[in-house]
């Protein structure tokens, strides 16, 4: 994994609920409307069975006269009737609200990850990338369906249940408000406490796996070659055996929860019917409202339900909600725009005394001045690790320089944000291809460009021999990962992208790396023609074709040790002179 190490802000514990709030604010009156469903759907439930108890036992009484039990069977009807339709619509709504808050999510997420990836700031690591992903976005829908909604509705339903109770008995209504507040705030509240910060752990553990397991695909030939896969399965599978054992521990804790709720509300089912057979006994309910009232406490009850389990995975939801108020704002349109400095103009690239490290104490540029001219052609050579990629990344913009500056013209290259594939493109060493028609993937250089201009360009890469060998042609599907051609075909799919971006810089990252010498020349041809009128900056490890250069530029522990073309090298410098025949040993 990249084990750059860059600052990160700090987030404070209120970024989570500040972050929340833009979302509430933009569609609060879906959520006002869920809430309220959602408080309808119990309240007839409640209805229905109050209706129906009365109905019941009034029937069974022989009733004087028929309207007595007339207006129960009507509301009965109603309710009956209600129920279900407010229901469906709080479903409706409550999804309506979240799939379009978590639409808006994920635009986001995108809107945050892509370019941090194409900067490779690793402000999240692949294992958090991959919770992210897997489980954050499913966590806040969970947070508004089984934490948000419930828990308003059940304190909305407490409070009314309280009130009721107290039109009839004080002192009742005291005690089921500390009685059900035991149900509804004490139960989960130690249920957070104590299973909160397992499910905590757990999220945090699952996590670690997905990082050892993504660092342990990327890097699955070292361990094979080292002979030690059996003990990263080893060391995998115990970290999975923990983790296994702690859901194992959160699920019996939660069924003893769970039986101890029911069994207080069991209780408080007993109480009530104890409590309104006294009042029907000394005269003062008729015995019809006994089963009524009892009745409908069953709706309600089930509404407070599911609020211990929702709390136990609150801190969970804050984890997530923390993760995903780190993630970078948007970029505003205004800084996708080209600068003025840079629009139709010539560009020069200015390096001045740029300084650049990924950890303390292991400087990777120190110092380095370096201009580059309009269309000028400037390779960039040294040893792995003396800064050549890093170099690249900072003239890019995907990387910000801790010392000195570096300027397109009078713009520091940090600044330009999405707006840097305006002005600089890059050819790499591996250029994916998507699984669709050649066509579409080169268009991804400019969805703009006409049909004409992308046969143009792809001609220019000279691809016009292979793709009329094939039978459909521009519409001819490249497979996953564009498994049906090879490295110089892609490369040259590539290079017509980079046409099509028509961007005044254009980056070669060794792009000919890994072809036989035959194609390697034939590419670094096609490419010097037809990015004759471009600035081009080549990082290479090797010296071929260094006289087509302006300028070369040797990096090594930080510096520039060589710089000048070919000739001026040649004459100059004996070490120049070693590496070149070496490079060219046995041509």
């Amino acid at each position: 994994m990249n084990k750059t190490v860059l600052k990160q802000k700090t987030i404070s514990p209120k970024a989570p609920t500040r972050w929340m709030r833009a979302y509430l604010e933009r569609y609060k009156g879906l959520l006002l409307l869920a809430l309220l469903l959602g408080l309808a759907t119990y309240l007839c439930a409640a209805g229905l069975m109050f209706s129906s108890g009365y109905l019941i036992s009034e029937a069974a009484t022989k009733p004087e006269n028929i309207l007595i039990i007339y207006i129960p069977i009507v509301l009965t009807r109603a309710f009956g009737i209600a129920r279900p339709s407010f229901h469906y619509a709080e479903r409706l709504v409550s999804h309506n609200f979240v799939l379009r808050m978590t639409s808006a999510l994920r635009v986001r997420l995108y809107q945050a990850l892509e370019p941090a990836a194409a900067r490779k700031q690793n402000r999240f690591k692949t294992g958090d990338l991959l919770s992210i992903l897997a489980d954050d976005i499913e966590h806040i829908q969970n947070l508004f369906l089984r934490v948000v909604f419930p828990a308003v509705v059940a304190a909305l339903l407490y409070l009314i249940i309280v009130l009721a109770l107290g039109v009839f008995s004080l002192v009742f209504a005291l005690l089921m408000l500390l009685w059900i507040g035991v149900m509804v705030v004490l139960v989960p509240l130690v249920s957070l406490a104590i299973n909160g910060a397992r499910r905590y752990h757990q999220k945090d553990s699952r996590n670690k796996l997905y990082q050892s397991l993504t660092d342990a695909v990327l890097g699955v030939r070292d361990w094979l070659f080292s002979g030690r896969q059996a003990d990263f399965v080893t060391g995998y599978e115990t970290s999975d055996d923990h983790l296994r054992a702690s859901y194992a521990q959160s699920n019996s804790f939660s069924r003893n929860r769970d039986l101890l709720w029911q069994v207080l509300a069991a209780a408080v089912l007993v109480v009530m019917l104890i409590w309104i057979s006294n009042l029907a006994s000394q005269g003062n309910l008729s015995t019809s409202w006994i089963a009524a009232f009892v009745l409908a406490l069953f709706p309600l009850i089930d509404a407070f339900a599911p609020i211990p389990e929702a709390f136990s995975n609150l801190s969970s939801y804050h984890d997530s909600l923390q993760r995903l108020a780190g993630l970078d704002k948007p970029v505003d349109a205004e800084t996708r725009a080209i600068p003025q400095e840079l629009s139709g103009v010539p560009v020069t690239i200015c390096l001045r005394e740029v300084k650049f490290q990924y950890e303390e104490g292991h400087p990777i540029l120190q110092g380095l001045n370096l201009t580059v001219l309009p269309r000028q052609k400037v390779a960039i050579l040294g040893p792995s690790g003396a800064g050549k990629s890093t170099l690249v990344s900072l003239i890019r913009g995907d990387l910000t320089p801790q010392g000195g500056s570096i300027q397109l013209n009078s713009v520091p290259s940090a600044s330009l944000g999405d707006a840097a594939a305006s002005v600089i493109g890059v050819l790499n060493q591996r250029p994916h291809l998507f699984d669709t028609t050649i066509i579409n993937n080169l268009r991804l250089g400019n969805p703009m460009a006409t049909d004409t201009e992308i046969e143009q360009a792809a001609a220019q890469a000279g691809l016009q021999k292979l793709i009329s060998s094939l039978p459909l042609g521009m519409n001819t599907p490249v497979e996953e990962a564009g498994a049906r051609f090879s490295g110089g075909e892609k490369q040259r799919i590539a290079l017509a992208r980079v046409l099509l971006q028509k961007t005044p810089i254009v980056i070669l990252d060794e792009p000919a790396i890994g072809l036989d010498p035959r194609l390697e020349a034939e590419l670094v041809n096609t490419i010097f023609s037809v990015l004759c009128d471009k600035t081009i900056i080549w990082v290479t490890h090797h010296l071929q074709g260094m006289d087509l250069m302006d300028n070369i530029v040797f990096l090594e522990n930080g510096h520039v040790k060589m710089a000048g073309t070919h000739a001026v090298l040649w004459e100059s410098s004996e070490r120049y002179r070693n590496l070149y025949a070496m490079d060219h040993w046995g041509e």
